[in-house]
């Protein structure tokens, strides 16, 4: 019996590409389709992330002439990861294996043939990965990869080079329903389900139109948000750093003790300041680093829904 498959597409101002993502995801469906691969009752879900421009009411336009196109539509902007799990917990009411990518066409739709390939071969997680990073420029593509080593170091289970696209069964998304975090980051949450998986590579194209919605300061904050999610190391390394300074200052205050025994001037005004400076410096640091974590437990404390969903646009067979 042929599956049902969603396609899972979070979309935050993408009214430029959205016309073309709709027409190729359709060929493509309609190839699963000929092939008797998926069953007819399998969509393309677009997830509108509160978007000021005309995303949703074009979604809603493609939803009138083909129902292959269904639409979710959040009360208002809740961020990527929000959207993305907002899709994935509509779509596993109805479908047998959900498929998440971007909107703006860079994530290979080919790709999903041999996705679909190892789903049927028993994975229940299948990551797209990137073969190679000739696209990106320079500077994202160390900061890109310094930050899966920084992810992989401080002990995080992470695929290396995977982003959101990525393959998922239906009881592989009802145990990720199970993950009750406000903050999300779903590439280091689905690595925690442990069910069988297994990667496919593709080439990530260039986008197709529009802006990137990820600039360096959300990039940042993206990463700060994976870092503290899933690791307690950065606490760690100030305590390591507060022992260390601890350790040079004994060695200085006996240093110090000596050398005016020995009748030795002392100078003092610049190690005095430098001395100032570090220190109040690491303690601004440590203080930042505990905040960033005493914010996130009062983010989960309050228990906020992640999205509120405000309409919902898909017509059953």
């Amino acid at each position: 019996m042929s599956c049902i498959l969603y396609v899972v597409i979070p979309c935050y101002k993408e009214e430029e590409v959205l016309p073309e993502t709709a027409r190729r995801l359709k060929e493509k469906m309609a190839s699963y389709l000929a092939a008797g691969r998926i069953s007819t009752a399998s969509r393309v879900l677009f997830v509108n992330d509160g978007s000021t421009d005309r995303t949703w009411e074009i979604i809603r336009s493609l939803h009138e002439e083909d129902k292959l196109f269904a639409g979710v539509n959040l009360s208002r902007n809740r961020g990527h990861q929000n959207a993305l799990l907002a899709g994935l917990e509509t779509a596993v009411n109805e479908a047998d294996v959900m498929v998440s990518m971007d909107a703006d066409l860079q994530d290979d739709v080919d790709a999903m043939d041999e996705m679909l390939s190892r789903f049927e071969e028993g994975y229940d997680i299948v990551y797209g990965v990137r073969r190679r990073r000739d696209t990106d420029t320079a500077f994202k593509r160390a900061t890109a990869q310094g930050f899966y080593r920084l992810m992989q170091g401080l002990g995080v289970d992470i695929v290396y080079n995977h982003a959101d696209y990525r393959l998922m069964s239906k009881r592989a998304v009802q145990a990720l329903c199970e993950f009750t975090e406000v903050n999300l980051f779903l590439r280091g949450i689905v690595p925690q389900i442990g069910f069988r998986w297994t990667t496919v590579e593709y080439d990530r194209a260039p986008r197709l139109a529009g802006e990137s919605k990820y600039p360096l300061r959300k990039m940042l904050m993206f990463a700060a948000d994976g870092i503290t999610s899933f690791s307690i190391k950065p606490i760690r390394l100030v305590l390591l750093c507060g022992a260390v300074v601890c350790a040079v200052s004994l060695i200085m205050l006996i240093w110090t003790l000596v050398t005016k025994l020995l009748g030795h001037a002392i100078a003092g005004w610049s190690s005095l300041m430098c001395s100032i400076w570090f220190l109040g410096g690491l303690q601004l640091l440590g203080i930042g680093v505990v905040g960033e974590y005493v914010g996130k437990v009062y983010g989960e404390a309050k228990r906020r829904p992640r999205y509120i969903i405000e309409s919902v646009l898909n017509e059953k067979e």
